[in-house]
């Protein structure tokens, strides 16, 4: 549901239009208190599995969203915090009363909307323009939110994992425990992590990268991930490359936050793992003259560009890319007379911005010899930056007709919605 739509929803629910009064000022004020007895009733007992802040307000600035999960540090439970701006991500770590005190001070200032996940129900607290509140209760089916809290070594009987949990990094950061089960709170990003390499996988058989036994003397495959964050697929797709797939691989992360990086080294260092490094930089100082796989995650507007061009210059053989914030075609729009209508609504212009700006990547990327797809990667459940580009490169030169059609359609497209200028274009033909 949309802002605007959630708005209007909590204003029905609760006065139908009506000029506000006393007796609604109570109701609204007895469904705060209530979401908060639930939420610290399920810190409390345990029940508690994740609660997302959204829809800021004036008072948030450029914050855009904060999403907080449980997790335990020396023994003593808390909540991380993960607060989502315009350009950049901030972890906090707080005990859980301070944490509960945090969130009860973001709602209704900065943040409209509410949703907490506990075991067995969703609850969403929902605050419109005109200050009404709504408060909505959903069961969760039990299969679905105990798969992932399931015993890890049954849940991974269950269903083949590409990546064990006996892989020795992912106790380096946090994503089991020292007996070597997955931590609860790190289940979502497990599943995440092996979707990653099934997609990963079936894009290096296409690319015929990493197959069978390597020669004696065959030169390492060189892998590159820009914005590796905290490290989580830059060390599965080594492990993966080197373990799994038994492939020699030199590996480098590209981090700007100089302590994930040393973070990250150190984790690289204590488990052994040769060929693993990460570097402080971003995609337009780190530019590698040989690359076979390019991973992008979550790279900020342009910066997604950069990091294909990158990989298109150096060769890459699989390019892997999600993009985010996607705001440069979105000014330049000059909106067809018969799509006003329907662009006239913000979050529609966004999307369709989104979808451009995505579908001329992947036309770019086809030009220039890939076979390039664009498809939901997660469930928006786990994020809302599901959105996945794979572009594998062609083992045969895309044929001559079929290249000139391609940059037919790129212009077409361009212009019919006005558009000046597309980075990833601009950086290809520079």
């Amino acid at each position: 549901m949309n802002s605007d739509a959630a708005d209007a929803r909590a204003d029905a629910e609760t006065d139908g239009g009506r000029p506000l009064a006393d007796g609604d000022a109570l109701a609204d004020l007895a469904r705060r208190d209530r979401f908060a007895e639930a939420l610290a009733a399920s810190l409390a007992d345990g029940r508690f599995r994740r609660l997302v802040l959204a829809k800021p307000r004036s008072g948030a600035g450029d914050l855009q969203r904060i999403s907080a999960k449980p997790i335990t540090l020396r023994g003593v439970p808390c909540l991380q915090l993960l607060a989502q701006h315009r350009t950049r991500e901030l972890t906090e770590n707080l005990p859980l009363e301070a944490a509960r005190a945090r969130i009860e001070g973001l709602i209704g200032t900065s943040f409209a909307h509410v949703h907490l996940f506990t075991v067995e129900e969703e609850l969403q607290l929902l605050i419109s323009k005109r200050g009404r509140v709504a408060l909505r209760r959903s069961r969760i089916a039990a299969a679905e939110e105990a798969a992932p809290l399931d015993s890890a070594r049954g849940h991974e009987h269950a269903k083949r994992r590409l990546l064990s949990l006996e892989a020795p990094f992912l106790r380096a950061l946090g994503v089991v425990d020292r007996g070597g089960a997955l931590v609860p709170a790190m289940a979502r990003k497990w599943k995440q992590i092996n979707k990653f390499l099934e997609v990963l996988d079936h894009a290096l058989d296409e690319a015929g990268l990493a197959q069978g036994e390597p020669a004696a003397g065959a030169p390492a495959l060189q892998v590159v991930d820009f914005g590796a964050g905290k490290g989580y697929l830059t060390f599965a797709t080594h492990h993966h490359l080197t373990t799994t797939r038994g492939w020699p691989t030199r590996t480098l992360g590209v981090e700007l936050r100089q302590d994930l990086v040393d973070l990250c080294n150190g984790a690289a260092q204590s488990c052994g793992l040769a060929g693993l490094e990460f570097e402080c930089g971003d995609v337009s100082r780190v530019v590698p003259e040989k690359v076979d796989v390019m991973i992008a995650l979550h790279a900020c507007d342009t910066a997604t560009d950069h990091a294909l061009a990158t990989g298109i210059h150096a060769g890459a053989a699989v390019i892997l890319s999600s993009p985010c914030c996607h705001k440069q075609l979105r000014p330049q729009l000059e909106l067809p007379e018969v799509l006003r209508p329907m662009l006239r609504h913000g979050i529609h212009l966004g999307q369709e911005a989104e979808m451009l700006t995505d579908s001329l990547r992947a036309l770019l990327l086809e030009a220039h010899g890939y076979d390039a797809q664009v498809f939901e990667f997660v469930s928006l459940e786990h994020t809302s930056k599901n959105k996945m580009i794979l572009a594998v490169r062609r083992r045969h030169p895309l044929p001559a007709a079929r290249r000139q059609a391609v940059l037919v359609e790129i212009e077409r497209i361009k212009a019919f919605y006005g558009i000046r200028e597309h980075c990833l274009q601009s950086l290809l033909q520079a």
